[in-house]
């Protein structure tokens, strides 16, 4: 099913905005531009047509004339009456740009010259223009439907004057005037919405803020392609609009990355499986520079998780990561998620639109990754529907991984003594010599009551006997203990996931707020 409708495409150079028609299909988002073509014919200037207008008694050239040099903008035809002079050329239509008037160039010239010019210019006017492919959209021309007669002015307003020239100008002869008809041999022109840019969705990514910085744009967003083309800021002009918009692209672009995550994992085995990949934006930490944002793309497969610069294409690509952690040793932790009106929460996080001007210049849509060595990555998503994709699917992918492992099993240390100390799915905690192998402990899962750590290296672990109900204190040190943490908050996790699922889902705090209603 496609998708069609109209926005502006905004240069942030010029700041000036364009009228497009967008077009998408399930693989392609696709710009259109208005411009005139011949479809009939021979047509010896591409660009360019040179049209004759018979002023008439009533309705003089039957035209009206928006722009020039002093809005520094063309002078171009705003609006063509119906079954006057112009409007009986065919060939003439809104949005061309004058370029001459019976031979005199006109394209530098102000709006009152042009007006002045064409109505001293006689009776037979010879005109040369040129379709004006990125009319600004402060001219607020309309864009009606293709024909020329049906080009009618939308009413609206617009900061230019907008001249008349269906009036009677100076005349030399009142004599009424043959009408203004094509000639049989002359070219045919329409005016039509032509492709100008094709932009693939499979691995694409859409950002609505300004290039790595924490500012919003209003009702816009940018679709960048795997190999860098970009859209351009697509505006649009509603919140509405761009929220439609914004979903529509989000499902095709999350239809496709699953198609391409289905094609990966056919040829990976069944514990090397793709669960989630996307892009998302990383905050860069400690940095004095504008970039507060770097374009990240993220994988869960197997037992690890993958941080990429550009998405991974071939099988080789994977060991190209910037960075791998092993799933059981992170921590994904919802980071923010603004919870002021939750009435508007529950309306808009999955359309991922702002409608509180207080939270303009932050993003609302982040989650951090804790990994080993007490460090961390603090991502955002693009839309509410991203995250709540993400938490879902680490826990799935940690689940996966903790119940293939069964068991993890790290070397430490107390008192001098080399000690090994295993988390398992079945059995819970061990702890034994790593010499010996003799068992020195074992607790259940559900025998721990409580931890302390000094944030460096050293744990203490607080588990309940089931005997004597006593609490006993187990003192351990580990070189990598933040990674040892997140192993047992894992297999804790996993262990409470398969004994009641619908506890685990309680806890989410995105699906919470996404699914209450």
């Amino acid at each position: 099913q496609t998708k069609t409708g109209i926005a502006l495409l905004y240069d942030e150079g010029s700041e000036n905005a364009y009228d497009i028609q967008l077009k998408l299909t399930k693989e392609v988002l696709t710009i259109q531009k208005q411009d005139v073509i011949c479809v009939s014919g021979s047509d010896h200037s591409t660009n360019h047509r040179t049209v004759t207008l018979h002023r008439q008694p009533v309705g003089g050239l039957g035209l009206s004339i928006k722009g020039g040099a002093e809005h520094k903008v063309p002078v171009v035809i705003s609006k063509i009456f119906k079954d006057k002079a112009a409007d009986q050329t065919g060939m003439l239509f809104i949005g061309d740009a004058l370029l001459q008037v019976n031979g005199i160039n006109v394209e530098s010239a102000t709006h009152e010259e042009v007006v002045h010019l064409l109505r001293n210019a006689g009776d037979e006017v010879t005109i040369t223009v040129q379709y004006l492919r990125e009319a600004p959209s402060f001219l607020k021309l309309p864009l009606g439907s293709p024909g020329p007669s049906s080009d009618h002015s939308s009413g609206a307003s617009s900061p230019l004057f907008d001249s008349g020239l269906h009036l009677n100008g100076n005349t030399t002869n009142t004599a009424p005037s043959s009408p203004s008809s094509p000639i049989a041999n002359e070219p045919k022109y329409e005016k039509r919405w032509l492709d100008t840019l094709s932009v693939p969705l499979s691995m694409a990514r859409i950002s609505r803020y300004k290039a790595g910085t924490d500012k919003l744009r209003s009702n816009a967003f940018e679709v960048l392609a795997l190999d860098g083309v970009s859209t351009g800021i697509l505006q649009f002009y509603t919140a509405q609009e761009s929220a439609d918009w914004l979903r529509a692209l989000a499902t095709n672009i999350s239809d496709l990355t699953l198609q391409n995550m289905k094609m990966a994992n056919k040829c990976c085995s069944l514990s090397d499986q793709v669960i989630h990949m996307g892009w998302v934006n990383e905050r860069l930490e400690g940095t004095d520079s504008s970039q507060l944002y770097k374009y990240k793309f993220l994988a869960l497969k197997g037992s690890s998780f993958y941080i990429f610069s550009t998405p991974p294409v071939s099988t080789l690509d994977w060991i190209r990561a910037e960075k791998i952690y092993h799933l059981c040793e992170v921590l994904f932790k919802v980071h923010k998620l603004w919870l002021a009106d939750d009435c508007w929460l529950q309306a808009n996080l999955y359309l991922g639109i702002h409608q509180d001007y207080a939270f303009e210049d932050q993003r609302p849509y982040c989650f951090s990754v804790m990994v080993g060595h007490g460090k961390s990555h603090s991502f955002n998503v693009e839309l509410g529907s991203e995250l709540v994709a993400w938490e879902k699917s680490f826990q799935r992918a940690i689940f996966l991984e903790v119940q293939r492992t069964g068991s993890k099993t790290y070397m430490c240390s107390w008192q001098g003594v080399a000690l090994c100390f295993t988390v398992d799915f079945a059995l819970g905690f061990t702890c034994f010599d790593s010499k010996t192998k003799n068992v020195l402990w074992r607790f259940k899962f559900s025998q721990l009551k409580g931890s302390s750590d000094d944030g460096k290296t050293k744990v203490k672990l607080l588990f309940q006997n089931i005997d004597t109900k006593q609490i006993e204190m187990k003192e351990l040190e580990f070189q990598d203990l933040t990674a040892v943490l997140h192993c047992i908050h894992s297999f804790i996790a996993a262990k409470v996931a398969s004994l009641d699922p619908v506890f685990i889902d309680s806890q989410s705090i995105a699906r919470k707020y996404m699914y209450s209603n």
